[in-house]
């Protein structure tokens, strides 16, 4: 332990930090170190009493503490068996709410003619779920700090299943407003969702598993929107009878809201807030930097100083933003030019979600073994360029296994970006909430997704799906030339990397071994 000092109030950045923990060699740094509240508190760190740094741990006058069992606890390095459960039961109700997200685009001609509405009326049910995680994105973000991991997955997965039985009711043409209705809850569930990858990754896994860890996180919600391309198209079919059109919506309506509230009784038995030992060096640092009144508000604004992070914030944006667009009106442009293949316009879909499913995971463990973090980013934003540009001059050829698979090569690239966006965004803003640094990429990308979504299609209407499609490419350009302005400041690997590593333990239920302590020699 070290006695804390006045002139700590200086260290509220990790550079400042890092120099005042190397300028006394003398001095033996331990992890539980009372820091002044200007250090903000880790997202992997509930904002509650139980997760603040034990009243023991403060410095005395006289010299070095005694720690207690509690801080001897948050010195332990172990990796939790529950990990993998925590993130596929995350990754599942992820994957469900992504399919009531893109359920209506897949089928837009059958829900226009089934409701009597509009193409654009069909479009803001996918539109909904961009627009309303803009405003609550603070509110969620607050409330993830405030009580947790665990609360936030079972509000998320209550509202997806809620939304999904709110649906049953719209089955007749005239009651619209009630899909709606049920569309809209299953967007606010998604506010609760969006944001927690990359924060569970940090909080229950280690410092080389954190990257694949997240893009499993990520993979749910691709394969949900995979799903939503093939299955409704497979289990409604086009038809002109009403009373037969309304069983069949009925059949998927049903099946995804047994899945939703199976999936919600799966959170509340395996979601735990945090395992019972820090996974990493970082977290565990993380834990000791953690502030009962560290400012909210002042992380935001320390996030909005960080250049690097504001130049991410808007490439992600457009990437992200150019995917939903182009999920959103796939339907619409496939079946321009290829009338009555809406299964094969979900094909299409499944085939660039697949793709980039695939991709999304090759590329977590690319960066858990270089730590590449800037060059694969930018490698990657580059390569979906040229497949937009590949994808917008083949898809009128009159050829669909061209498009299939120009479309999956676009696929990989432009949806296997999505969880390098948000690890780049950890490392570039440790030690900063992961869920705000994530949910600010998010609004990015909804704002993007709902001006790409609502110019496309009305380009697409007026002059045809290639215009449409260039001017994605115009603003995928945009995208790739600032990455390449983005400075590589990993800030998350260089805490990892602070003092040497030592072995990593499973967590065993019935084991005689002693856990190991990192004591103060170790710092």
């Amino acid at each position: 332990m070290v006695n804390e000092n006045p002139n700590l109030e200086e260290l509220n950045d990790p550079p400042v930090l890092e120099k005042a923990l190397q300028a006394e060699p003398s001095v033996s740094v331990h992890p539980i170190v009372s820091i002044h509240p200007s250090v903000s508190i880790h997202p992997s760190v509930s904002a509650h009493p139980s997760s603040s740094v034990h009243p023991s741990t403060s410095a005395q006058p006289g010299g070095l503490n005694h720690p207690s069992s509690s801080c001897q606890e948050l010195s332990v390095i172990k990796l939790s068996k529950r990990r993998w459960a925590v993130v596929l039961v995350f990754s599942c109700y992820s994957m469900c709410n992504a399919f009531q997200w893109i359920q209506y685009s897949s089928i837009n001609n059958i829900f226009m003619h089934f409701y009597g509405v509009s193409a654009f009326a069909i479009d803001w049910l996918s539109m909904c779920y961009m627009l309303t995680y803009i405003p609550l994105l603070l509110p969620v973000a607050w409330l993830l700090e405030k009580f947790g991991l665990r609360t936030i997955a079972l509000t998320g997965s209550a509202l997806n299943c809620l939304g999904a039985w709110v649906k049953l009711g719209s089955l007749k043409p005239h009651l619209f407003p009630v899909t709606v209705l049920g569309q809209v809850i299953c967007s606010v569930a998604q506010v609760f969702i969006l944001g927690m990858p990359s924060r569970i990754a940090s909080v229950w896994f280690g410092a080389n598993e954190v990257s694949t860890a997240c893009s499993v996180a990520v993979f749910g919600n691709q394969l949900g929107i995979a799903i939503g391309f093939l299955v409704p198209p497979i289990l409604v079919p086009n038809i002109k009878d009403q009373d037969q059109l309304a069983y069949h919506i009925s059949i998927m309506f049903y099946i995804i809201g047994g899945v939703a509230t199976l999936l919600f009784i799966l959170v509340i038995i395996v979601f735990k807030e945090k395992p019972k030992h820090p996974p990493s060096r970082a977290q565990s640092l993380s834990y000791a930097l953690a502030s009962s009144d560290a400012s909210y508000f002042s992380s935001i604004v320390r996030l909005f100083k960080n250049l690097n992070f504001v130049l991410l914030v808007i490439t992600y944006g457009l990437n992200a933003g150019a995917f939903y667009a182009l999920s959103t009106l796939l339907n619409r442009m496939v079946i321009l030019h290829y009338p009555g293949e809406e299964v094969n316009a979900g094909r299409i879909g499944l085939t660039i979600v697949i793709a980039g499913m695939l991709g999304a995971v090759i590329s977590g463990i690319w960066l858990d073994k270089s730590k590449t973090y800037k060059e694969t980013t930018l490698v990657v934003y580059i390569m979906t360029l040229v497949g937009m540009v590949v994808y917008t001059f083949t898809l009128s050829l009159g050829h669909l296994w061209v498009v299939f698979l120009t479309a999956g090569t676009l696929g990989f690239f432009m949806t296997g970006y999505l969880p390098l966006g948000f690890e780049f965004a950890v490392e570039l803003t440790y030690p900063e909430s992961e869920g705000m640094s994530s949910g600010l990429l998010n609004v990015s990308a909804q704002v993007f997704g709902i001006i790409f979504t609502i110019s496309q299609g009305q380009i697409i209407d007026s002059y045809g799906t290639m215009p449409g499609n260039i001017f994605l490419c115009v603003f995928l350009s945009l995208g790739a030339a600032l990455t390449a302005f983005i400075r590589a400041d990993l800030r998350r690997q260089k805490a990892n990397k602070e003092v040497p590593e030592t072995k990593v333990q499973e967590e065993e239920n019935n084991t005689s071994k002693a856990p190991t302590i990192l004591s103060e020699d170790h710092f």
